[in-house]
């Protein structure tokens, strides 16, 4: 692998996908952690013109083709969550790492399998959850930890946008994994998920849905060990807000743009008796520290904070929510 002498470590890409700029291209060029150096699509035109517009070397119409390709060093899917357990599998199984995005996979299952996999071939399979890794969240957790706001009693985390349903919108389609919960809904409960160093207990949640079939809207209160509560809001037909409140005993802690600091957010800590302080963190991009964690695991160097048990049990959780609303 290409990797071992301090060299970057190889990329391709499954998919001509919107987040790859952002989430991969810029972020290796940024960093010189990696290089991304194929691409493939279901079309070759496709595939081309996407690595013409982004200057990569390999153009490929064939996701199989590009996890085989000698010159690939490990797999970032990019693809709708529908294709993440059968190609990461296949990646998994031609010896390369991956990078996954969220959501990790249809359900809990896929994603037991998924992770099973790794770990029978002593590889890398990382959830992209690119916040996780920024200093906003640690210095988050930090607070949190640190008692200035006591005992955390509940939590309110909030992630809306919008997303119109054009016919052609991914997130519309049941059958690729789309909705509110999967693409959005998942933020918010991974926050509070790390937030608790927990598992949530019980959940009740309600949606709105779309006529596809997807929710445009899930709501959630969920019970995790303590009895902390925490309440998530998820709309794809709503404002644009990321934000996350937490409630201790002794005073709140409220995070704007958890999601994607590098855009603006805010640390405000109040204290019981109406005292209080704002902070912020780095503005330095949520994904090039991903990648940096991403290439740091793959070179033994550090294990991913979303790795295997992480993805396993969040995905256990959006199935729980997913029972809650059907009940």
């Amino acid at each position: 692998m290409s990797s071992g002498n301090g060299e970057p470590l190889r990329i391709g890409i499954l998919g001509a996908a919107r987040i790859a700029p952002p989430a991969l291209i810029s972020p290796a060029r940024a960093t010189g952690a990696a290089q991304v150096v194929a691409v493939a699509a279901r079309d070759q035109t496709r595939a081309t013109a996407y690595a013409i517009e982004h200057a990569i070397p390999i153009a490929l119409n064939s996701y199989e083709d590009l996890i085989d390709h000698p010159e690939v060093d490990a797999i970032y899917n990019a693809l709708p969550p529908s294709r993440h357990a059968d190609l990461t599998l296949a990646a998994l199984a031609a010896g390369k790492p991956v990078l996954c995005e969220k959501p990790f996979a249809m359900n809990e299952s896929e994603a037991r399998t998924m992770v099973e996999a790794a770990q029978a071939q002593g590889l890398v399979l990382m959830e992209a959850f690119h916040y996780r890794y920024h200093p906003l969240f640690a210095r988050v957790l930090e607070i949190c930890a640190s008692g200035e706001i006591g005992a955390v009693r509940r939590m309110e985390a909030v992630f809306t946008t919008s997303i119109p349903d054009t016919g052609a919108e991914l997130r519309y389609d049941p059958a690729l994994g789309g909705g509110a919960l999967m693409d959005l809904g998942t933020y918010c409960l991974h926050w509070s998920r790390t937030v608790a160093g927990a598992e949530p207990l019980a959940a009740r949640a309600e949606s709105v849905l779309s006529a596809s079939g997807v929710d445009v809207s899930t709501h959630a209160i969920l019970a995790f060990p303590g009895g902390v509560i925490a309440e998530l809001t998820c709309d794809m037909a709503g404002p644009v807000r990321a934000s996350l409140e937490i409630t201790g005993l002794e005073g709140r802690l409220k995070v704007i743009n958890p999601l994607a600091p590098q855009l603006g957010h805010l640390i405000e800590v109040v204290r019981e008796g109406g005292t209080s302080r704002r902070e912020t963190a780095s503005r330095e991009p949520t994904y090039d520290f991903q990648l940096r964690a991403f290439v740091a695991a793959v070179r033994g160097e550090a294990a991913p904070l979303t790795g295997g048990a992480d993805a396993v049990a969040q995905m256990a959780a959006i199935d729980a929510i997913k029972a809650a609303i059907a009940a």
